[in-house]
């Protein structure tokens, strides 16, 4: 099996959210954005990893951010190996395969995956060490923009890269915050659970729903802008899932169904969701 259709296994493996908007993505664009999300998906297996401790995670993370600021061409076979040594049976088939997923994109644009999944891996490093402790709205900004609003950026460099869409940066923020509003919503029991709240101090489900809807709306103009093509097919799946899943908590779901997954995507006109 070649490196894409690996790629978009272990894709459709690991997010079926994303899984479909990267499938129709043109050739070019397609391992580009894979290879963004394939990278990243890597790291936060790393930061949401339910049997390594705070500073392990830590170096971890450091490690492989120390890896990618030093690639030049590529990056040698054994790159990673070191910073991976003894959590070759502990850590996820995605994280260990970073290298091959780093090497995905074209060689035109690679080198700002790296450089994105490298300042997002030491920012997660932080959030580690301080385990994850949100106690303000401006540290929630800090943690949403790291996380997500730094992907929003991200994307917004592949689109104008691959055929030259222009977008508006803060709303790119936006979009990236706002997807990630709905995923603390959503996973805000789980992350209870491993001893993590996303939730500032004195914050409710109803002040989280405000900032992931006044994010959203940011995302919204965002996806508006964007004229027909690649850009917009891949933005506007995200988008309405995330919408669909922030009614579905208000009307007390836990998240969507498959079933509402489907019934929302046929909504969204112009994406063939059997292409890929």
């Amino acid at each position: 099996m070649d490196l894409r259709s690996d790629a978009l296994q272990i894709l459709k493996e690991t997010s079926r959210t994303f899984y479909i908007p990267i499938s129709i993505l043109p050739p070019g664009l397609q391992e580009a954005v894979a290879s963004a999300y394939l990278c990243m998906r890597a790291i936060d297996e790393i930061e949401d990893h339910p049997n390594l401790d705070n500073p392990t995670k830590a170096k971890l993370l450091r490690a492989i951010s120390l890896t990618l600021q030093a690639g030049v061409d590529g990056f040698p076979v054994d790159a990673f190996t070191a910073g991976f040594s003894g959590y070759e049976n502990t850590l996820e088939e995605v994280t260990l395969r970073i290298r091959e997923w780093s090497l995905l994109a074209p060689e035109t644009i690679a080198p700002r995956i790296w450089d994105a999944t490298a300042a997002m891996s030491d920012r997660m490093a932080y959030w580690a060490v301080n385990n994850w402790q949100v106690q303000t709205e401006s540290d929630l900004d800090r943690y949403t923009f790291g996380v997500a609003g730094a992907v929003g950026l991200l994307l917004s460099d592949l689109w104008t890269w691959y055929d030259g869409t222009q977008t508006n940066r803060t709303l790119a923020i936006g979009f990236g915050r706002g997807l990630q509003a709905v995923n603390i919503l959503r996973n805000h029991v789980e992350d209870l659970g491993r001893g993590v709240s996303f939730f500032p101090e004195g914050w409710n489900t109803a002040n989280m729903q405000e900032y992931a809807l006044r994010n959203l709306a940011l995302a919204d103009a965002y996806t508006q802008a964007l004229p027909d093509g690649p850009a917009l097919n891949f933005c506007q799946i995200p988008l309405t899932l995330a919408h669909g899943t922030i009614d579905a908590i208000a009307n007390g779901k836990e998240k969507l169904s498959r079933s509402d997954v489907m019934a929302l995507l046929e909504q969204i006109n112009g994406v063939n969701l059997k292409a890929g």
